[in-house]
């Protein structure tokens, strides 16, 4: 079990800097843990500096900062564990128009890895979605759902 967690972080580790800097388009992100002589107790740190900042705690990241390294980790994760499919519950809603674009182009080149679900309400997000669903009520306590196929309406 020790080996197997000590394989499975460097993996991760590598990987959450790569997934980082990619997101970020350059910075440093970095897991260590804090406690290495003792992997079955040890806590994971993430150090995330952006690009032209220097911090020394995560909690100074501003909101949009903070889902970015987490979307960083997640999908460090999934490259080294991928799963068939992952449902993403509006991990989005602290970004900003632009890195709602880094996201959507980063999660658009997984797709043949995995099937994304996503929940969210930006409009920006859904124009990277291939199918829509969404939940209408056009008569009070009736719900019906709706289905659009995105490639139906996009220029070929």
């Amino acid at each position: 079990m020790i080996q197997k967690f000590a394989d499975t972080f460097e993996s991760i580790k590598k990987e959450f800097t790569l997934v980082f800097k990619k997101l970020f388009k350059g910075g440093n992100g970095v897991l260590k843990l804090t406690n290495p002589e003792n992997l079955l107790e040890t806590g994971i740190e993430i150090i995330a500096e952006p690009p032209g900042k220097k911090l020394s705690n995560i909690a100074l990241l501003s909101g949009g900062e903070k889902t970015l390294t987490a979307i960083s980790l997640l999908f460090a994760i999934l490259n080294v564990k991928p799963v068939p499919f992952c449902i993403l519950d509006e991990v989005e809603a602290a970004l900003d128009e632009a890195n709602v674009d880094t996201f959507g182009s980063f999660l658009q080149s997984k797709k043949d890895k995995s099937e994304f679900i996503l929940i969210t309400h930006k409009k920006r997000t859904m124009e990277y979605a291939d199918t829509l669903y969404g939940i209408t009520m056009q008569e009070s306590g009736v719900s019906k759902i709706v289905r659009v196929e995105l490639d139906d309406y996009q220029e070929k």
